[in-house]
This record gives C-alpha cells, sequence and structure tokens, in this order.
C-alpha cells in the first residue's frame, strides 16, 4: 500500500496488477486541479478579440476544443490500464525503442515548455503577492534577488510535490480542487461584475472558419498538450475500470473548469481587448479586480499554476526515463525543475519578452504531438497488450526491436503528418494544420498496416500432462 509520504520508487517499468487499485473518479480530480489555472482566460480573451467569436461561439469551442481534447486523454489513459506503463513508454511498442525518440523528445520539449510558462507565471504572481503585503517593487529587473526567490519557492512547492510521486498528487489533487475552486470562484464572481453585458451581447459572431481555427487553438494548448501524459496517470487503474469512464473523467474533469475560465475570458474580452493582448495576463487580470480581492485573487491564481505545474513535472520525469536516461525517478524529476528554473531565470530576468513569443514555440509542438497522438490511436484500435519486458529492452531482439530498433511504417506516417501540419501551418491554415496532420498520420499509419508486433496477449502454453 502507498502511502502519501513515501516516496514513489518505481520508474517507467509497468505496474504489477495486483498493485493497480485506481479508480476512474481519481483521473477527473486530477485533470479538474490541472485545469484552474488563470491561463484559461487569456485563452477565452483571445477567442473573441482575436479570432472574432461571440459568447455562445467561445462556450461552444471552448466546449469542443478543450472536453473533447480530454477526451482524447482519456482514450490515451486506456493504454495505460492495459499496459501499466506511461504514455512514452508504451509508445515504444508502436515506434520502436530507437523510432520513439524523436516523440519523446517532442513530447518533453513541450512538458518543459509549459513548466516554464507556469514557473515564470508563478514567479510573477508572487512578485505581485510581495508588492501587496511587503510594498516591495513588482518588477522582476528591480528586486532580481527576490524574483529569484519567487521562482525557487514555486519550484520547491513543485518539487515537494512531484517528487513524492503518484499517490501525493492523487490526493493534493483532490483537495486541492475544493480549495482553490472555492478561490476561483470568488474571484470570478468579481470579474463578472465588472463585464460590459451589452458589449457582451451586441458582439457579432464570427465564420464558421475563425471557429474551426478556435477549436484548433483551445486543442493545442489544452488536452492535445496533456495528451502525451494521459496513461501516466492512468497506470494504476484497475485492469476492470471501463474505458467509458477513464474517458469520461477526463473530460469532464477538464472541461468544466476550462469551459467556465474560457467563458469568462471572452466576456471579459467583450469591448476590451487588454487581456487578449497583455503581456502579463496576471497584472491584466488584477487590475480588473476592486484592490480587497487582490490578494485572494494572487492565491488563487499561484495554486491554479502549482496544481498543473507538479503534474507536469512528474511527467516530464517519466519522459526523461523513456529517452533512456539511467537515474531514479525523483532524480528525472529534479533534473527537470533544474531546466525551467533557468528559464524561468532567463525569461523573467534577461530576455525582453516571454508570452507571445514562447507560447507560439510551444504551439508549433502541438503539430508533432497531434502527429503521434494519431498514430498512437490508430494503434491502439487494434492492441489490447503490451508487452512488459519488451518495452524495457532496448537492444536487439526484443519483441518491439522491428527494424534496427525502429517500426518505420509508425514513424514515417509521424514524419509525414509533421511536414504536412508545418507547411499548412507556413501558408497560414493554422486552423487545419492540426486536423490534417492528425488525419495524414492516422490514416499513413492504417494503410502500411500497422506495427508488427504482437498485438494480443499470447495464449498461456497447455503443458503435455494437462493435454492427457
Amino acid at each position: 500500500m502507498r502511502t502519501l509520504s513515501a516516496v514513489e520508487q518505481r520508474g517507467i517499468e509497468p505496474v504489477p496488477e495486483n498493485e493497480r487499485n485506481g479508480n476512474p473518479l481519481q483521473l477527473f480530480w486530477v485533470w479538474f486541479a490541472a485545469n484552474i489555472s488563470i491561463l484559461g482566460l487569456p485563452l477565452g480573451a483571445t477567442l473573441v478579440a482575436v479570432q472574432g467569436l461571440n459568447l455562445w461561439q467561445a462556450l461552444l469551442v471552448a466546449a469542443i476544443g478543450a472536453g473533447g481534447s480530454f477526451a482524447i486523454v482519456g482514450v490515451i489513459s486506456t493504454a495505460g490500464r492495459r499496459g501499466g506503463a506511461p504514455s512514452m513508454t508504451l509508445s515504444r511498442s508502436v515506434f520502436g525503442p530507437r523510432g520513439n525518440a524523436g516523440p519523446t523528445l517532442v513530447s518533453l520539449l513541450s512538458r518543459l515548455g509549459w513548466e516554464t510558462v507556469n514557473t515564470t507565471t508563478g514567479a510573477f504572481v508572487l512578485l505581485s503577492l510581495f508588492a501587496l503585503v511587503f510594498g516591495s517593487s513588482a518588477d522582476a529587473r528591480t528586486v532580481p534577488l527576490l524574483a529569484l526567490a519567487a521562482i525557487a519557492l514555486f519550484e520547491l512547492c513543485t518539487l515537494l510535490v512531484s517528487g513524492l510521486g503518484h499517490a501525493a498528487i492523487l490526493v493534493i489533487q483532490k483537495w486541492a480542487t475544493w480549495i482553490f475552486g472555492a478561490l476561483n470562484i470568488a474571484v470570478a464572481v468579481a470579474l463578472i461584475a465588472t463585464v460590459d453585458w451589452s458589449a457582451v451581447a451586441a458582439a457579432p459572431g464570427g465564420s464558421f472558419s475563425a471557429v474551426l481555427v478556435g477549436i484548433g487553438t483551445i486543442a493545442a494548448g489544452t488536452g492535445i498538450g496533456w495528451a502525451n501524459a494521459g496513461a501516466d496517470m492512468a497506470r494504476y487503474q484497475k485492469t476492470s475500470a471501463k474505458a467509458g469512464h477513464l474517458v469520461a473523467s477526463s473530460a469532464a474533469g477538464a472541461g468544466i473548469p476550462l469551459v467556465l475560465l474560457i467563458g469568462l475570458g471572452a466576456v471579459l474580452s467583450a469591448g476590451d481587448t487588454t487581456l487578449a493582448t497583455a503581456n502579463d495576463p496576471v497584472a491584466a487580470i488584477r487590475d480588473l479586480l476592486p484592490s480587497w480581492m487582490a490578494v485572494p485573487y494572487l492565491i488563487a491564481a499561484f495554486g491554479g499554476l502549482l496544481l498543473s505545474n507538479h503534474l507536469s513535472v512528474y511527467s516530464a520525469g517519466l519522459t526523461t526515463l523513456t529517452l533512456g536516461v539511467r537515474i531514479p525517478r525523483v532524480w528525472a524529476v529534479s533534473v527537470d525543475v533544474v531546466v525551467t528554473f533557468l528559464g524561468s531565470i532567463y525569461f523573467m530576468l534577461i530576455a525582453g519578452s516571454f508570452y507571445g513569443p514562447f507560447i507560439s514555440f510551444i504551439s508549433l509542438l502541438a503539430i508533432p504531438i497531434t502527429a503521434w497522438l494519431a498514430v498512437f490511436l490508430a494503434d491502439l484500435l487494434k492492441r489490447r497488450w503490451y508487452d512488459p519486458e519488451a518495452l524495457l529492452n532496448m537492444g536487439r531482439g526484443g519483441r518491439y526491436w522491428y527494424a534496427g530498433g525502429v517500426e518505420w511504417r509508425a514513424v514515417g506516417s509521424w514524419l509525414a503528418a509533421v511536414v504536412c501540419g508545418y507547411v499548412l501551418l507556413g501558408l497560414g491554415q493554422s486552423g487545419i494544420a492540426w486536423i490534417v496532420a492528425f488525419a495524414v498520420a492516422a490514416a499513413g499509419y492504417l494503410a502500411l498496416g500497422g506495427a508488427r508486433g504482437t498485438l494480443d496477449a499470447p495464449v498461456p502454453a497447455v503443458s503435455e500432462r494437462a493435454r492427457g
């Protein structure tokens, strides 16, 4: 029995069936807590200010983009239930141990990127809180030592939870949802009081193509970015857990807070594009609130960012191990924290700007992640079993070695989809780039016949005595 204070010792090796005692409701709390971050508000603001959608279109886009993409995360969770291993480790069975290196590296870069966003934003939140409580400056370059302390505090809180591992995350995500969810409701009520409802009602609707682009934007910024972590949190699920329950828990857990936050961001931007164009969304939202609400808002913002970050760092640690780094899981988590610590220092104290360029870079990674997702899901249509020993075998002769450690049908389909996606992105067709990437990858993989490895569990051999 795993306890809350015990450090999880398991790395990427599959969880034995007798240690899988999770239930789908746990995934609801995990994904709900990970998505009550204030970063959902700017996403909603861009739908109105940039895409030109009205409130009802923004809510529809949020429901399809966020709820739908996290339903896919739930589908990936079924692979974790079957194989008992992290997503990118299970991916070795599809791409081969060497062919899997490309998708795994992209996955790690995406995780580290979002962690840097969370850490930098969390540090800005703490600077604003320090400024209100102690009267210090909220400008990181004016108080560099205080900025370093803010980054370090956020990373320490992240490391404490991510280092402990799966059992601690399940408990903390559940109870923190109630605490920080209540704070977010209070902040939302105060923000709603500032809404210009006449501007909301008068906002014209956007075109169908704008809605399509909006769905792609929301999906890329929410569920698609988490898809490669779906099995990470589901590997302790009971093998008897129903697939439909895993999908519903993931979609509802993330979809409920995201639809509410994106919708709130949309109404706040009707007639006022400040939030959509702000370099510092934390400050932009704080300025909309009455002064007495500033401290509760900043505490809620800090908690929401932290709940997302320690889940991301946990997943990044497993992804690091999947790349072949031979260190204990807790050390892999520490390495990822150090990388994001240094990245946050650069963006807070050295770089001239942060959010716009960095979010664009992370969004670019959505294309190869979407292509990986399509191949993995296509494989999942037929696969019912993962060989636990072969998943850890990086040498020749294993079940998943294929041709030189690469399953070329999977890797080739992935690469073709990435090229198509980026070509469309370069032509300004961002709304359909991810759709085409998904379609090309899935269709290519299925047309080529899929993986050559055994997709079903082998039938146990029957002894001579049993036959007699």
